[in-house]
C-alpha cells in the first residue's frame, strides 16, 4: 500500500482567531461579575428585548410552526452542505461573483487583504459581521497598513472605544449613552465639544462621522445572514442604513460567509424573515434587507467576490450531537433570556461567540480540548430557557451537557483512568442501588456535623468538591435521616381487609 500523501486534510480541522479564549469562564465571569455598571446596562437591555420580542411573538398563532419549519430546513442544510455549496458556487459566479474557498481564519485574512490591495486603496468600510470578528480581520488588516472602519453604530462604538463586542445583535449593549458620548468626544474627530448624550444627538455625530468614508470608499467588506443555493443571491438584513451604503456605493465588495449560512432556495426566506427580526430585535420586519445576485451592470458593485469560510465548521459538523449548533442565524434570543449571559456579560465568555450559543459553538469548532474553551459547556445553570427561545429549536442544554461529557472523557488520558467525578457517580449509584446502602450512609451525619463546627456550616470541602465549597457554604447535615425520623415517630399499621358478605 503506497505511503504517498494525497493532499487530503486529516479531520476534524479546528477553527482559530478569536474563537479561543485567553482565561477559563469562571475567572473572567468572577471578574465581570464586579462591574455593577455592565451589569445594570446589561439588565435594562436585555429585559427590554425579550419583552418586545414576547409580544411580536404573541402575534403569530403559528409561531411554533414557523420554529419547527426553521428547524427542518436548517437540518436539511446541513445533511446535504456539500451539494449545496456546489450548486451555490454555481449560480453565483455564473453571475459575475468570484468564489474564494478559506480552510482557516489564516487563509480567509489573506485572501481580503490581497484582495484589497488589489484596488490600491487603504481603507475599506464594514458591514456588521461575525465572521470578520471571529476571524480577527479588522487586527489582521490594521497589522498591514490598512483601516477597516465600521459602519453600524454600535460597532462604532466599541471599535473607538477599543473595545470588544459583548452581544451578537447589539455589541455595545454593556455600554450607556453617557459612556458613548463620552468615547464620541474623546475618539471622533471634529466632533460638536457641546455633544449630550441624547440618542438623536449621538446618531446625528456619527452620521456625520461616517458619511465622508461612504462617499469616499473604494472597498466594502460584509457578511451575510442567508445566501440562496438555488440562485447566488446574498442577503443582509440590518436596522440602520449603513449596510445598504456600503452594498452600493463601493466598486468592490468583499463578503466573508461561514458556509452554514445557506438556504436552499428564495421561499425558504418566507420563514426565516419572520423568525429572525421577531427574535433579534423584537420588530415584525427588518427596517433594511438587502438581498443582491452577482454582478448588474451599471449598478452596485462591479467587482464582487465572496469568501466561503470553514474554520472548524466542518469539525462541528462531524460531531453528531452538536452539529444543530450550525443552525444558528444569530438571533441572539438566547442571551436575552440566559441568567448567566445577564450577570457575567459577553466579554466573560472570552470568544467572538458569547451567551449560551457561544458556550456550545466556540468549542465546537475549536474542539473541546483547545486550551481554555473547555470551560464554556459550564457557563449554564441548565434552566432551557434558550432552547425555548431560539427560533430554529437549537437544544442548547443538551448539547452543553454532551460537550461537559466530552470534557470530561478528554481528561481521562490514554489509560482512561477513573476520574473523581467517575468514582463520586460510582459510589451515588451504589448509595441509590438500594434502602439497605442509604441506611449505613445516614449513620455517618453525626461526623458531617463535626465537620461543620459551631457555626452549623461546612465551609471547606476535599477534591473536587471544593469547586461547590470555592463559592458557597454546605449547611450541616441534620442529626438524624427522615428515614431514621419517620421509624421513630411513626408506628407501621396493620394492613386491614374487607370481610366478604
Amino acid at each position: 500500500m503506497s505511503n504517498v500523501f494525497m493532499g487530503m486534510p486529516s479531520l476534524p480541522v479546528f477553527g482559530d482567531g478569536n474563537l479561543h479564549i485567553d482565561e477559563p469562564f469562571p475567572a473572567a465571569a468572577h471578574r465581570e461579575l464586579g462591574n455593577t455598571q455592565m451589569r445594570a446596562n446589561l439588565r435594562h437591555a436585555t429585559h427590554t428585548i425579550r419583552d418586545k420580542r414576547l409580544k411580536v411573538v404573541a402575534e403569530l398563532p403559528d409561531w411554533e410552526e414557523l420554529r419547527d419549519a426553521g428547524s427542518a430546513t436548517k437540518n436539511h442544510v446541513m445533511a446535504n452542505l456539500p451539494a449545496l455549496l456546489e450548486e451555490f458556487e454555481k449560480n453565483f459566479t455564473a453571475r459575475g461573483g468570484t468564489i474564494h474557498w478559506a480552510r482557516d481564519a489564516h487563509e480567509a485574512n489573506k485572501i481580503v487583504a490581497d484582495l484589497i490591495r488589489d484596488q490600491d486603496t487603504t481603507e475599506v468600510v464594514k458591514v456588521k459581521s461575525m465572521a470578520t470578528q471571529e476571524i480577527g480581520l479588522n487586527e489582521y488588516l490594521e497589522e498591514r497598513g490598512i483601516s477597516a472602519f465600521e459602519t453600524d453604530l454600535a460597532e462604532l462604538i466599541v471599535q473607538l472605544g477599543h473595545d470588544k463586542p459583548s452581544h451578537i445583535l447589539v455589541p455595545a449593549i454593556h455600554k450607556n449613552r453617557t459612556e458613548v458620548r463620552d468615547i464620541f468626544l474623546k475618539e471622533m474627530p471634529n466632533v460638536d465639544p457641546d455633544l449630550t448624550d441624547e440618542p438623536r444627538q449621538l446618531a446625528m455625530a456619527a452620521r456625520a462621522h461616517l458619511r465622508r468614508k461612504f462617499l469616499s470608499a473604494k472597498v466594502a467588506v460584509s457578511g451575510a445572514n442567508f445566501a440562496l443555493a438555488d440562485s447566488g443571491t446574498l442577503a443582509v438584513v440590518e436596522s440602520e442604513g449603513n449596510g445598504r451604503m456600503c452594498l452600493t456605493l463601493p466598486e468592490t465588495l468583499i463578503t466573508v460567509m461561514g458556509i452554514e449560512k445557506l438556504l436552499p432556495g428564495k421561499e425558504d426566506l418566507e420563514v426565516f424573515m419572520q423568525l429572525l427580526p421577531r427574535s433579534s430585535t423584537g420588530e415584525r420586519m427588518n427596517p433594511y434587507t438587502s438581498l443582491w445576485t452577482g454582478v448588474t451592470e451599471g449598478d452596485g458593485p462591479q467587482n464582487v467576490h465572496l469568501v466561503l469560510l470553514d474554520n472548524g465548521r466542518t469539525a462541528a459538523l462531524a460531531d453528531k450531537y452538536g452539529r444543530t449548533a450550525l443552525n444558528c442565524i444569530r438571533c441572539s434570543a438566547c442571551m436575552n433570556v440566559c441568567p448567566v449571559y445577564e450577570r457575567t456579560g459577553g466579554h466573560a465568555y472570552g470568544s467572538t461567540y458569547p451567551g449560551p450559543i457561544g458556550a456550545i459553538l466556540s468549542p465546537l469548532l475549536t474542539g473541546i480540548k483547545s486550551e481554555e474553551n473547555s470551560s464554556l459547556p459550564y457557563a449554564s445553570s441548565l434552566c432551557g430557557a434558550c432552547y425555548d427561545a431560539c427560533p430554529v429549536k437549537i437544544n442548547i442544554p443538551e448539547i452543553l451537557v454532551h460537550l461537559r461529557g466530552e470534557d470530561v472523557d478528554s481528561k481521562r488520558g490514554a489509560k482512561k483512568l477513573p476520574t473523581q467525578m467517575d468514582l463520586m457517580m460510582k459510589g451515588a449509584g451504589w448509595a441509590f442501588s438500594s434502602g439497605k446502602h442509604l441506611a449505613l450512609l445516614e449513620k455517618g451525619l453525626p461526623l458531617g456535623k463535626l465537620a461543620a463546627g459551631r457555626d452549623k456550616k461546612i465551609k471547606r470541602l476535599p477534591g473536587i468538591a471544593a469547586g461547590w465549597t470555592q463559592s458557597r457554604d454546605v449547611p450541616a447535615p441534620p442529626a438524624q435521616s427522615f428515614r431514621d425520623w419517620w421509624k421513630k415517630d411513626h408506628t407501621p399499621v396493620a394492613p386491614t381487609h374487607k370481610q366478604e358478605n
